[in-house]
């Protein structure tokens, strides 16, 4: 890329991907500033990451800091860590539409978001149908690149224990090599594989695109 560098925006920077995306941007010559927008500063020291400390409730105080040229979502949670299904959906739907139409607004040129595989927002599963929701919601706002990730059950090390669902992702591990064919979109995925995937979307993407779980390693190996 040329001499000028480019600005990320980074929401859920403490979360088992965004780690890794911050951590991809940081090694990627091509960003010169990576703005974290976090609710209690992050251990991170380096020259490149500025910390944005916000109130959720008050978001759009802060959208004057929200302005670069990519931006990255990796906003979730659980219903259980939530604590209820509307504080669920206050996150991962209102959050993540609040997030986009600031961005939209202040012309950032890429938003790239995490979602998850079998998203629709017909769908009788709560998780699902929030995270439909949430797709059919940010497509109403324009950006030159909008990308939503479809990812399966995300692998890593979060910085906190989920009993259950380490056990869960020691068995995707053990089936990963038997979903074949139609199957092989449920693979179980690496988080650090999906922030790659991410960033080179952001960088490379024109319109709208929606990506599933197993395209993200081809898009890594393509290029």
């Amino acid at each position: 890329m040329n001499d000028i560098k480019l600005t990320a925006i980074v929401f859920g920077a403490s979360g088992l991907t965004g780690r890794f995306v911050v951590e991809h941007l940081i090694n990627d010559i091509d960003y010169g500033e990576v703005r974290l927008f976090v609710r209690k500063e992050l251990m991170i020291n380096n020259t490149k990451i500025k910390q944005i400390v916000f109130d959720t409730d008050k978001l759009e105080s802060f959208s004057n800091e929200l302005t670069g040229d990519h931006l990255f979502c990796c906003l979730g949670t659980t219903i259980k860590k939530a604590g209820s299904k509307n504080n669920f959906y206050r996150i991962d739907h209102d959050m993540v539409e609040r997030v986009a139409k600031i961005a939209s607004h202040n012309k950032v040129k890429s938003f790239v978001v995490i979602s998850s595989i079998g998203a629709n927002r017909n769908s009788h599963n709560f998780y699902l149908k929030t995270k439909g929701q949430m797709e059919e919601s940010i497509r109403t706002f324009h950006f030159n690149n909008l990308t939503i990730i479809r990812p399966s059950m995300l692998l890593g090390i979060r910085p906190e224990y989920r009993f259950g669902e380490e056990i869960v992702k020691k068995i995707f591990s053990l089936a990963n090599p038997l979903m074949i064919g139609s199957l092989k979109k449920y693979r179980g995925i690496h988080a650090s594989t999906v922030a790659k995937a991410m960033i080179s979307l952001a960088k490379k993407s024109v319109g709208y695109k929606i990506i599933e779980s197993d395209q993200l390693d081809n898009l890594l190996i393509e290029n």
